[in-house]
């Protein structure tokens, strides 16, 4: 199954606006999905650049996001766990919650949020890594989609 996921900050394949990255604000941009099956028990979500010179770059791991969610609102807090219990991993800056795209001078980079929807909720602590989560989603996973925008520095 598929998961369509949307922001209204950007189009899929657009660029990410300055608001979002760490030339900005360095606020998470709103998301939103629709399409998830009815026995899903929480969402987790990752956002990556895999254009990044050390290889594929974490900028986002949050997850036991509640099952009757359709959205998360700009800005996130950059809490380890949020109030209605989702749970924030830490990214490649080595910092809990959201880190906007940073990419070197050059050719834009694609970030990916890819939103999972799980038969359970994770037994993972805030904290995770982008690796830790997708281990544990192994096996779990009901339906996934994505959102890629692009961003880059001349």
């Amino acid at each position: 199954m598929s998961i369509q996921v949307s922001s209204p900050a950007f189009a899929e394949g657009d660029r990410i606006p300055v608001k979002h990255t760490a030339d900005g604000d360095d606020v998470s941009p709103e998301l939103r999905w629709s399409g998830a099956p009815p026995n899903t028990k929480s969402f987790a979500l990752v956002c990556e650049d895999p254009d990044a010179p050390r290889g594929n770059w974490t900028h986002w791991v949050l997850f036991n996001i509640p099952a009757d969610k359709t959205n998360l609102a700009e800005g996130v807090s950059k809490e380890k766990e949020l109030p209605d219990g989702a749970r924030q991993g830490k990214n490649d800056f080595g910092k809990i919650g959201y880190g906007g795209p940073s990419p070197p001078k050059g050719k834009p980079h694609r970030y990916f949020f890819k939103l999972y929807a799980l038969d359970t909720k994770l037994d993972l602590p805030a904290g995770a890594t982008r690796q830790q989560v997708l281990d544990a989603i192994k096996g779990h996973v009901l339906a996934e989609g994505q959102l890629m925008g692009l961003y880059g520095r001349s």
